[in-house]
């Protein structure tokens, strides 16, 4: 069983002598960012001996933390619009960006061997394509020699921000995709078992032969899953990696992007991903305990300054310079005491 499988619900605890000088940080939400949060979280503890307590449930457990106010931020990789964020009184940035795979578990099929499209993709998860070696999926793969077994379908049973973006590039694939099941954080799977969070996809994947699942990158390199290549918006076979993902990343427009609200699947380009995603941060605009925010905004500024390298290690993409640079005036503008101080300036 992999670190991330053993570890999925709390990314660091401070001990009891630590937790009595500084209290952790909490948060809850998104599982896509689970890996590189852990990984800043383990290095912020070692510098500044402060904790992160980061509840990895998904974005739909998330948002309602966050709008019940029981933890300090929550994560969700579905950027809410922003009436909804101005009703709940909330602020919202991206953290990291990154790419969202399909994985296979079939015997003798290795990485990148096997490719599919988006309409081919959705037919598969309407419970259309049902064997391996459907006439769709044998024109793709040509030289690939495809079973003839049934295909298990793998989808998440919990409210995700990954099911989001996953569902919102097949409904942009796909117009039946669109009218039967649409897109959402959670939706009516016509087919397939449900799993929760990417570690239960991937877990779930990894134990059911001749399956199909999606799950952030970081999930299939952690866990050596098998991802099948896509064809991409522009007709272009291309393969998950930082390449691809940041091609298909530097459309995002997000100086013009009210309340940071950008998706990202479906972009052109020869290299793009055709599902990348961002992952977001939701703080509220008017904090119920100013200290605890200011220290999570504070580990937010560290990891955008220091965090990159680590990022890119796992195969996400940092915010750009500029991004980062709006959204900590962001910070400074829209998230304040109850007196309406700002309760951290950047430098």
């Amino acid at each position: 069983m992999s670190k991330l499988l053993r570890s999925a619900l709390v990314v660091a605890v401070v001990s009891a002598a630590t937790s009595a000088l500084a209290a952790d940080i909490s948060g809850a939400g998104a599982t896509f960012p689970y890996p590189i949060y852990s990984k800043w979280a383990d290095t912020y503890k070692k510098d500044t001996g402060i904790g992160l307590n980061y509840q990895s449930i998904g974005s739909g457990g998330g948002i309602k933390q966050i709008e019940a106010r029981t933890v300090t931020f929550g994560a969700s990789d579905a950027p809410l619009k922003p009436d909804v964020l101005e009703k709940n009184g909330l602020v919202q940035w991206p953290m990291v960006m990154g790419g969202i795979v399909p994985v296979v578990n079939i015997e003798g099929v290795k990485p990148g061997q096997l490719a599919i499209d988006g309409p081919t993709l959705a037919k598969v998860f309407l419970g259309q394509i049902t064997k391996w070696n459907d006439p769709a999926l044998a024109k793709l793969n040509p030289n690939a020699k495809l079973p003839n077994t049934a295909i298990a379908v793998v989808h998440r049973s919990d409210g995700s921000g990954t099911t989001f973006n996953y569902t919102n590039y097949l409904v942009k694939v796909s117009p039946e995709w669109a009218s039967k099941v649409g897109s959402a954080v959670s939706v009516e799977w016509p087919v397939g078992l449900g799993a929760k969070g990417n570690e239960g996809v991937a877990n779930t994947v990894g134990i059911t032969k001749n399956s199909i699942g999606y799950v952030e990158y970081a999930y299939a390199m952690e866990n050596k899953m098998t991802y099948m290549d896509m064809v991409n918006k522009d007709g272009k076979r291309v393969a998950p990696k930082t390449e691809t993902f940041q091609s298909a990343a530097a459309n995002a427009d997000w100086a013009h992007a009210p309340g940071f609200y950008q998706i990202l699947t479906e972009q052109p380009g020869a290299k793009s991903w055709p599902i990348t995603a961002s992952t977001f941060i939701l703080m509220p605009k008017k904090v119920p305990d100013a200290a605890a925010a200011a220290t999570a905004l504070k580990f937010f500024d560290w990891a955008f300054a220091h965090g990159a390298k680590q990022a890119e290690a796992l195969d996400y993409i940092p915010m750009p310079a500029n991004v980062v640079t709006l959204i900590k005036k962001t910070w400074a503008s829209d998230i304040k005491d109850a007196s309406g101080k700002p309760v951290y300036e950047p430098k």
